[in-house]
C-alpha cells in the first residue's frame, strides 16, 4: 500500500535529499507517494507543519526547537530524525560595503574575527558620521543565519540589536533587496549567494563554515505526535532520504539539473553544482573560493542528528532574549534532534558527528554547562 505524504520545502540546496528522494524514485521505492510542495517564506512551512497540511518539511533547525518549546508561536512539539544539511550559509554583502570592509580590514580577510572588527570601525565611523546604520537581512529570527550573523558581528564588538538593524527576509527576496540597495547584507543558504554575486550586486564576505565548523543547518521535520502514529512510514521517509543524500554526494551534476527545475529551486544547474562542489564565485571579478566543508549533505555522518547542535541553537536563543534558561528547555530542545531514530531506522550503532561546532570566538562549546557558554561573552540579552 503506497502511502501519501504532502512535504513542505523553500527553494534551497540543502532541500536537496528531500527533493532528489522523490524525483529519483527513491521515496516511491520505499512505497511513499511523496507530493513536495515549494513555499516562499519558513513561517509558511512552519505553521503548515504545525496545523497538519504537511506531514513533514524541510525546516530551519531553530524552528523546530522553538516550535517544541512554544516559543515565538504555538507549542507542536517536533522531532528531527535526519539532517537535510550541515553548513551552505554564508555571508554576502554590497560591493561598497564589503569595499569598506576591506579598507579597514587589518588581517585575513578570511578570518571572521578581522572581518568583525573592521565591520565595527564601519559602524563606528558611520555612527560620528551620523549615518543610518547598516540594515542586515537573515530569514528568521529563529534561524541559524540570525544566530550566525549575531555571533559574527558580537565577537567584533558589535551589538545586533543596538548598532546595526537585523530584518527578516524570505530567501529568495534577498537579492533583489540587496540590489535595490534595502539591505546592505545578508546571512542566507544557497543557492542566493552566488545568484548576488552573478548578478554582481553582492560580494561573499564569509562562507558561514568560517564562523561556525559544523553548524546543523536545515532538517527533515516532523510533528511528534505524527512521528508516533506514523513510525513505519518515517522509516521509509528517513531511508529514502538516506538513499538520495547518498546519491547525491556522488552524482552533483545529476543533483543540479534536478534541482534547477522550474518546480524546484528554478535557478541555473551550474550555481547549484558550484554549491555541491563547494567551489563558489564569491566576487564579480570571478574569485573562486573552495571548501570541503562549505555544505555537507551525505558525507562525513552529516545525516545524523546530534543534540549537542540542539543545544547550542538553545543557547544562542538564551543570549539573545527569546528564551529563559532553564534545564527542562534545554532537554526538550536537544530532544528535539533524534540520533537514536536515525539510527534504528538505519541499522547503524550510536556514533557522533567528526566535528563539534568549532565556533571561532569563545572557549569550546559544552552543553552541559550553557552558563560558562553565555558568560564568555560581552555582548548579549541573556541575564543570570
Amino acid at each position: 500500500m503506497t502511502a501519501p505524504l504532502r512535504i513542505g520545502f523553500i527553494p534551497l540546496v540543502d532541500a536537496a535529499a528531500l527533493i532528489v528522494a522523490v524525483d529519483k524514485g527513491f521515496a516511491a521505492g520505499e512505497g511513499l507517494d511523496v507530493a513536495l510542495v515549494r513555499e516562499v517564506s519558513w513561517s509558511n512551512v512552519r505553521d503548515k507543519l504545525n496545523i497538519g497540511l504537511f506531514d513533514a518539511a524541510h525546516l530551519l533547525a531553530p524552528v523546530a526547537i522553538a516550535s517544541s518549546l512554544g516559543i515565538g508561536h504555538v507549542k507542536v512539539p517536533i522531532v528531527a530524525p535526519f539532517n537535510l544539511g550541515i553548513n551552505g550559509n554564508a555571508i554576502t554583502v554590497s560591493p561598497a560595503l564589503h569595499a569598506e570592509i576591506m579598507e579597514h580590514l587589518d588581517g585575513d580577510r578570511f578570518d571572521p574575527m578581522a572581518t568583525a572588527l573592521a565591520l565595527a570601525r564601519v559602524v563606528a565611523k558611520r555612527r560620528s558620521r551620523g549615518v543610518e546604520p547598516l540594515t542586515f537581512a537573515m530569514t528568521f529570527p529563529f534561524s541559524t543565519h540570525n544566530y550566525q550573523l549575531r555571533f559574527w558581528m558580537a565577537a567584533g564588538g558589535i551589538d545586533p540589536d543596538e548598532d546595526v538593524r537585523l530584518v527578516v527576509l524570505p530567501p529568495p527576496y534577498m537579492v533583489d533587496s540587496l540590489a535595490n540597495g534595502h539591505v546592505d547584507g545578508f546571512c542566507v543558504g544557497a543557492p542566493w549567494n552566488s545568484i548576488a554575486v552573478d548578478r554582481g550586486v553582492g560580494d561573499i564576505l564569509h562562507f558561514v563554515s568560517d564562523v561556525l565548523v559544523h553548524a546543523a543547518e536545515k532538517v527533515l521535520a516532523v510533528r511528534q505526535g505524527w512521528a508516533e502514529k506514523n513510525s513505519d512510514v518515517l522509516a521509509a521517509l528517513i531511508r529514502a532520504c538516506s538513499q538520495a543524500a547518498a546519491f547525491i554526494e556522488q552524482n552533483h551534476a545529476e543533483t543540479a539539473q534536478i534541482l534547477a527545475r522550474p518546480d524546484r529551486l528554478d535557478v541555473d544547474a551550474e550555481v547549484i553544482r558550484r554549491t555541491l562542489d563547494g567551489r563558489l564565485k564569491i566576487s564579480a571579478d570571478g574569485t573562486v573560493r573552495e571548501s570541503a566543508r562549505y555544505m555537507l549533505i551525505g558525507r562525513n555522518g552529516a545525516a545524523r542528528p546530534d543534540p549537542v547542535q540542539a543545544a547550542w541553537l538553545y543557547s544562542q536563543m538564551v543570549r539573545w532574549g527569546q528564551a529563559s534558561l532553564s534545564t527542562d528547555a534545554l532537554r526538550t530542545a536537544m530532544g528535539v534532534f533524534r540520533p537514536d531514530i536515525y539510527d534504528q531506522v538505519l541499522g547503524l550503532s550510536p556514533a557522533t558527528t567528526l566535528d563539534g561546532i568549532g565556533a571561532f570566538a569563545g572557549p569550546p562549546f559544552d552543553p552541559d554547562d550553557i552558563v560558562g557558554h553565555l558568560n564568555a561573552f560581552a555582548i548579549g540579552r541573556w541575564k543570570a
